[in-house]
């Protein structure tokens, strides 16, 4: 009995049920689910095209890149030194940061007051000044401090060295950087180990954990699903933020194209090539912090399938409802048919 245009409901019901679709008669398997067309998609593609076109025909046209002079100095010894000091900055000040950011983290979670407001302080105070100020006030540190020794504090010193002979670019380029990093280290990882639930550390402590082993333990792994996609970002900022240390003179990347570019007066070329340099690097980072969250992320993963399983998928669930609501209509015309 079909359930379009039956009256439906007790005796005397005059309402008519709701006309049901025509139920597919082909292999749901066959069904495809058509996209709605959007017409202003094309005109984006389109104005994507021609900026593309026009990009490429001025790069390809405009002999003041000077490719030549680009593939010149792309592999050139004082080049490729200046990368190996970018990544070893990068290197050292990331871990310098990562490890201060998670001392800061637990110390601003801890439940002692003084120590929660020594690593909100420090946040604050490295967080709120530029990084630039910061490497400048570092490498002139002998100015303000002639000597640094070592000792008991306002006590006899033990050992004592001149603060020109320890401050170094490389040094104040590392201690200014990762500090620097730690304080915003602090506020990844703080969230990290906020995203991990009460419980988890609760459990922990009931079976035995100290405070610091279920922190190491079952939190801390935990928080790195979180903890990493943000981590990636900052090794990416840090690697162009090591550029900043051509104000005191380190020899890095940036540094060593601009002493190339102060006597060969090619000045563009150069630039493009510490870009190239750095859009690499950059590259091969992500495909690392690619692989990281993947491992991290065990067991988050959402399942993904092709467009065509999707549409076989919305179809079937399509077809599962139609169905539903026709054996909903026939019960209801012959509970009225009944009565």
């Amino acid at each position: 009995m079909s359930p379009r245009g039956t009256s439906i409901g007790g005796a005397g019901a005059s309402e008519q049920a709701p006309a049901l679709l025509a139920l597919p008669t082909e292999d749901d398997e066959n069904l495809v689910v058509k996209s709605v067309r959007h017409p202003w998609r094309l005109v984006a593609v389109a104005v994507i095209a021609v900026l593309v076109a026009m990009a490429v025909h001025m790069l390809v046209t405009n002999e003041r890149f000077q490719w030549n002079v680009v593939g010149h100095y792309l592999f050139a010894e004082p080049v490729l030194t200046g990368v190996l000091k970018t990544l070893e900055l990068t290197a050292i000040a990331m871990i310098i940061g990562v490890v201060l950011g998670v001392v800061a983290a637990i110390a601003r979670l801890s439940p002692n007051p003084i120590v929660s407001r020594t690593a909100l302080l420090y946040v604050w105070f490295f967080r709120g000044t530029p990084l630039l100020v910061q490497l400048l006030f570092w490498f002139f540190l002998g100015a303000l401090l002639p000597r640094i020794s070592i000792g008991i504090p306002f006590g006899p010193e033990f050992a004592s060295v001149s603060a020109n002979t320890l401050i170094t670019a490389f040094f104040a380029a590392i201690v200014g950087l990762g500090i620097n990093e730690g304080s915003y280290m602090s506020e990844i990882v703080r969230a990290g180990i906020l995203s991990v639930p009460r419980g988890q550390t609760e459990a922990a402590l009931a079976i035995g954990m100290s405070r610091m082993q279920a922190m190491r333990r079952v939190v801390l792994p935990q928080a790195m699903r979180v903890i990493i996609p943000p981590t990636g970002n900052e090794t990416i900022g840090m690697l162009k933020n090591t550029s900043l240390v051509f104000v005191i003179g380190y020899t890095e990347l940036l540094t060593s194209v601009s002493l190339i570019y102060a006597r060969t007066y090619e000045t563009i070329p150069l630039l493009i090539v510490a870009a190239l340099w750095y859009l690499v690097i950059t590259a091969v980072l992500s495909v690392g912090q690619h692989y990281i969250e993947r491992h991290f992320g065990r067991g988050y993963q959402v399942l993904t399938t092709s467009r065509k399983a999707r549409n076989r998928l919305v179809a079937r669930e399509s077809l599962q409802e139609l169905q539903a609501a026709e054996v909903l209509g026939e019960t209801l015309s012959s509970g009225g048919g009944h009565s």
